[in-house]
């Protein structure tokens, strides 16, 4: 982990397209500002841990659900085939 010390209005650079400001620094509490591409998803960490957890959890109830079975649709009949088959039965008598 690289640890720096900054004060407000300085900022440092991530990549070519990221750039991270201290806002403000009071007490224990630092914020900052974030300019980053929208392209680039920007997250509180605990919300990504959350979110993280909830698809794990999502993937593994999908994995262990029961498939159920489907049963095959009947095959439709065309009106052409029972026509042929009335005219051949009707040859055949």
């Amino acid at each position: 982990m690289l640890v720096l010390s900054r004060k407000p209005g300085e900022a440092l650079r991530i990549g070519e397209d990221i750039e991270v400001t201290i806002v403000e620094v009071k007490g224990e509490m630092v914020r900052l500002g974030i300019d980053a591409p929208r392209s680039v998803p920007v997250w509180r960490k605990e919300l990504w841990v959350a979110i993280v957890e909830e698809n794990r959890k999502a993937a593994e109830e999908a994995a262990s659900a029961e498939i159920p079975v489907v049963k095959p649709a009947p095959v439709p009949v065309k009106v052409t085939d029972l026509l042929v088959k009335k005219k051949n039965k009707g040859i055949a008598e």
